[in-house]
């Protein structure tokens, strides 16, 4: 079942990839940049769904090294229980793999991030890696998709994190926009 939803993203990033449209100046030194995105899950059967809003702001360093920060809200919609939420403030850092593809339409990614995650209940730190990619649709609009693997540790001590969970698989489909 996994090998198949991957399939089907891969598949998805290739045809927003080929479907890229001309773009003449891509993110320059100091553009600032918004990032939005969305989702919701149910599976068939069960009585939980969840509800996903993540938006991120970055601004560019040099055309390939981006700093900013991300805010992540998931929401968990219970029948017949409590629904329950769980919110992220990650601070991060990307590398832009630029000349790849004509104009850099196309930028694959690299990044860092720490951050906390946090509810009503909880908070624990995170930190980890990403990876993913820009496909522009025209000078400042892009389609984006970015990978991300969460650990968890309950204090900002480096000598914590050596005892964290198994952590988090987070996949991300979004539009973003520079000015």
């Amino acid at each position: 079942m996994i090998s198949k939803r991957l399939s089907i993203i891969i598949g998805m990033c290739f045809l927003i990839a080929c479907f890229a449209g001309t773009s003449y100046s891509a993110q320059a030194v100091g553009d600032n940049e918004i990032q939005i995105s969305g989702g919701f899950f149910k599976s068939q059967g069960t009585d939980v769904g969840t509800a996903t809003l993540d938006v991120g702001y970055g601004y560019y360093l040099t055309r390939a090294w981006e700093i900013g920060i991300a805010q992540t809200l998931n929401y968990n919609i219970i029948d017949g229980a409590d629904d329950t939420w769980t919110a992220s403030t990650i601070p991060f850092v990307n590398y832009h793999f630029l000349g790849l593809s004509m104009n850099d339409t196309f930028q694959p990614f690299l990044g860092a991030f720490v951050g906390a995650i946090y509810n009503d209940n909880n908070t624990t730190g995170t930190a980890g890696p990403a990876i993913g990619f820009k496909a522009y649709l025209n000078d400042k609009t892009f389609v984006m998709t970015r990978y991300r693997y969460e650990w968890f540790f309950d204090n900002f001590d480096l000598g914590d994190v050596s005892d964290t969970s198994h952590g988090n698989h987070l996949v991300t489909l979004g539009l973003g926009f520079l000015w």
